[in-house]
């Protein structure tokens, strides 16, 4: 995999609105990963992507009435098959990780890359997420050198009791390993 001008080549470009400017572009040294299906526990769909493009149609399920306001992205997404697709360039700030704290440093969006899987955490994630989700990380490893693999973590550690994602079936133990 290869990064160039902050967008990874091998992912379909989707361009989300959710972002920002980094108050400093060379302070990222951090990956966030977390969970989403919409709705809930559904997968295969495109509502993710139009989540992250606030073009989700509210008449499509109940649910999406109650996350209609939220302005979210991430930078990249691995789908359930595998496919890859980033929404923010890295070093613009994607909306991921909201109220957050990693080793004393408030709002975590700043300094980190987000990144979902499509999943929920009462589900297994597949081997073809956790491939491309490991080759992913090594990439923003040699990219972005402040970047270590013990600053790779689930969104619960950086805002415990607020999140739970990736939740208790992702495999840190695989993810460690292959880093």
């Amino acid at each position: 995999m290869l990064i160039e001008d902050h967008l990874l080549k091998s992912a379909k470009q989707i361009q989300s609105p959710n972002y920002s400017e980094r108050l400093n572009e060379d302070d990222i040294n951090l990956i966030v990963i977390h969970s989403i299906s919409l709705p809930p526990g559904k997968y295969n769909n495109s509502y993710i992507e139009e989540f992250f493009c606030n073009k989700l149609s509210v008449n499509e399920n109940k649910y999406f009435e109650s996350i209609s306001d939220l302005k979210v992205s991430s930078h990249i997404l691995i789908k359930r098959d595998g496919k890859i697709i980033q929404f923010v360039p890295f070093n613009k700030k994607a909306w991921h990780a909201g109220e957050s704290v990693f080793k004393g440093r408030l709002n975590c969006n700043e300094f980190s890359i987000g990144i979902e899987l499509e999943g929920c955490e009462e589900d297994d994630f597949t081997q073809n997420q956790y491939k491309n989700l490991v080759n992913i990380c090594l990439t923003l490893f040699k990219y972005y050198p402040e970047i270590t693999r013990q600053n790779v973590v689930g969104h619960s550690e950086i805002a415990p009791g607020r999140k739970t994602d990736p939740g208790k079936n992702f495999n840190w133990e695989y993810l460690r390993e292959n880093l």
